[in-house]
């Protein structure tokens, strides 16, 4: 009896002395880490807003009040004069603001047309060398824009279209980036619906116009905003192909504004917020539609 007592006694484990470890959850720890990634986007998104915060509060400052130190965020007197010159003054913004729109608008409108009518062509018609033919094509996108400036200065003043829109107009009808991006959104569509019409008698253009267009929404406004931004901010072709002041643009009104106006920082303000209201117009209707789109447009493995 005694032998068996110690044999289970021996076979009993001592009871451990050290803390019972526990297991972290893991949704405990996918939140820690969102809360952390939201809290740094937060502190970058402040650091981008907080220049334009600056900008908008200054053009309605005095000038006493631009340098002052600590920055006051917030006028004591509101000053629209700066805006008023900037619109009314003898380089009225007016113009420049219906050259932008004239380019941008169309270039746009083109550019996304065209995108995505090559777009369908690489991603839906097989032909002989389709895959060599786009990566070829996309390889232009590692060409400095830069390097194109005196070909397509001798060009345009060849054609007749020197120191005219359409010299910033044609090149913006063709943008590789869009036809990447449309082309990555109909690899998604599914090929069942194509086959679908190819059985009931329908060609390409019709699929393309009634069945894969519609549904390529997002992914096209996404490229007409992208594609907008882009012309409206265009200030290097604008610079090099158009010499007329009545041809420019907004990027070339606001540096003849500031160049008129070196010492009038309110005034460089006011010209500044004036070139940016259609971005944030524009970002404002558009940025479910971004969202929407990249997602949808997602590179496939």
């Amino acid at each position: 009896m005694k032998t068996i007592a110690n044999a289970t006694k021996a076979g009993q484990q001592p009871p451990s002395s050290e803390p019972t470890r526990k297991r972290s959850n893991p949704a405990v720890r996918k939140g820690l880490f969102q809360s952390a990634a939201t809290l740094v986007m937060l502190f970058f998104g402040i650091l981008m807003v907080v220049p334009f915060i600056w900008m908008i509060s200054t053009s309605f400052k005095t000038p006493s009040e631009v340098f002052q130190y600590p920055i006051k965020w917030i006028p004591a007197d509101f000053k629209w004069d700066h805006h008023v010159k900037v619109w009314t003054g003898e380089n009225s913004f007016v113009h420049y603001y219906l050259n932008s729109l004239k380019v941008s608008i169309i270039s746009t409108a083109g550019a996304t047309f065209l995108s995505a009518f090559a777009a369908y062509g690489f991603a839906r018609i097989y032909f002989k060398g389709r895959n060599a033919l786009f990566m070829i094509y996309l390889s232009m996108m590692m060409v400095p824009p830069q390097v194109l400036f005196v070909p397509k200065f001798l060009m345009f003043d060849w054609a007749g279209i020197y120191n005219t829109h359409l010299a910033l107009i044609l090149p913006g009808l063709f943008t590789i980036f869009g036809v990447f991006m449309m082309r990555q959104f109909f690899l998604s569509v599914p090929y069942e619906i194509s086959e679908s019409a190819f059985i009931d008698g329908a060609g390409h253009f019709r699929i393309f116009f009634q069945l894969v267009l519609p549904l390529a929404k997002p992914a096209l406004a996404t490229l007409a905003i992208i594609d907008f931004s882009w012309h409206w901010n265009d200030y290097e072709n604008a610079l090099v192909f158009l010499i007329d002041d009545s041809l420019y643009t907004v990027p070339l009104g606001l540096q003849n504004f500031i160049l008129e106006n070196t010492v009038d920082y309110n005034g460089m303000m006011a010209a500044a917020t004036a070139g940016i209201i259609p971005m944030i117009i524009v970002f404002l209707l558009g940025q479910r539609f971004i969202v929407q789109g990249i997602s949808n447009t997602a590179v496939k493995g």
